[in-house]
Parts: structure tokens; C-alpha cells; sequence
């Protein structure tokens, strides 16, 4: 696999813009390596009309909608950011409210599926926040104060039976045997 493809997959399902030490250390590239296939990813996606463009802002890296298609981009996120969540968003969303803070690796493995595409959606309606860990290089999902502030509480603690289902005893040893795992 070339290392443009490698960039191309990484900066696809990456929620957030990668630096070119992010790219250095998932790929095991050199920078200037790094750099020229960006160069010909980037001009890959302005030479043609592609719904997609790669964009650098400093210094970091993002696969993003070309903007012609702003509007239409717009409007259809309107749409999902305004909508009634899905049975699958509810079901991370209540994961993460429960056992919070709490990595994708840690969610997908309790839904049993990816959730690049939920947590996208729920950081985007403002549900959820993204923080990075640094000692565990892994960012970590809370639920917002605006979450807590729509249900009508005065924190997570206040969620029936929280104190049980955040302690889940046998949920944390299903995650330690999977992290030990991987």
C-alpha cells in the first residue's frame, strides 16, 4: 500500500486534523516522505472535480467537503444536526454519558461496531466533547454541559442507577481483555 493511500485512510476516518508527527507515527514515514505525498494527495484532489479536498491549516491536515459543495453540505448537516438522534446515536450517547470519559476504542468494542460516524455526529450537535489524553495519546469522550442542561439534571450522577452502570465491574474486565489484546 502506498504511503498516499496510508494518508488518505488515516486523514478519512481521523475526527479531528493530523499533524505531520500524527502521520509520522501511524504511518513510520519520514517527514519529507510525509510532505511530498501530501503534495500529490492535495493535488490528486484539486485536479479534479471531487467532492472531497485535503486542506493545511497550521500545520495540520484534514480531508474535508470541497468547498463548491458548501451549500448542499450545509443544509444536509442542518438536517442531522437538528433531527431526532438514531437508535445507534442514542445507544453511544447513553454509553458515553454512563461510563464517560471513555475512548472510541472502549465504545466500539461495547457496541460491537465502529462509531466514527456517531461521535462525529454528536460532536457536532454539541452532545458530547473530545478531550486528549496525552499520557494514553487517545482522545476521551464526555458527555457537554448542554447534554446535562436538555435532559434536566444537575449532572451525570443524577442518571438512574448511574452509580452501578459507571462501575460495571464486568464491563471493565470485557475492556481490559480487549485492550490486552490489541
Amino acid at each position: 500500500m502506498s504511503l498516499k493511500s496510508q494518508i488518505e485512510s488515516l486523514l478519512f476516518v481521523s475526527l479531528k486534523p493530523l499533524s505531520l508527527k500524527d502521520l509520522a507515527a501511524a504511518t513510520k514515514a519520514k517527514t519529507k516522505e510525509l510532505e511530498d505525498a501530501l503534495t500529490e494527495l492535495t493535488a490528486d484532489y484539486n485536479q479534479s472535480e471531487r467532492g472531497l479536498a485535503v486542506i493545511k491549516n497550521n500545520g495540520q491536515y484534514q480531508l474535508t467537503t470541497a468547498a463548491d459543495n458548501a451549500g448542499l453540505v450545509q443544509e444536509f448537516l442542518k438536517d442531522e444536526t437538528s433531527g431526532e438522534l438514531s437508535q445507534p446515536s442514542l445507544e453511544a450517547l447513553t454509553i458515553i454519558a454512563y461510563r464517560g470519559p471513555i475512548s472510541k476504542l472502549e465504545l466500539d468494542i461495547i457496541r460491537g461496531v465502529n462509531c466514527s460516524l456517531i461521535i462525529r455526529n454528536l460532536l457536532l450537535r454539541g452532545l458530547i466533547e473530545e478531550k486528549f489524553e496525552k499520557t494514553k495519546n487517545e482522545n476521551y469522550y464526555t458527555v457537554t454541559h448542554d447534554f446535562i442542561r436538555f435532559i434536566g439534571l444537575k449532572g451525570v450522577d443524577e442518571l438512574p442507577d448511574y452509580e452501578k452502570l459507571n462501575q460495571a465491574e464486568s464491563l471493565n474486565t470485557v475492556l481490559a481483555a480487549t485492550a490486552e489484546q490489541s
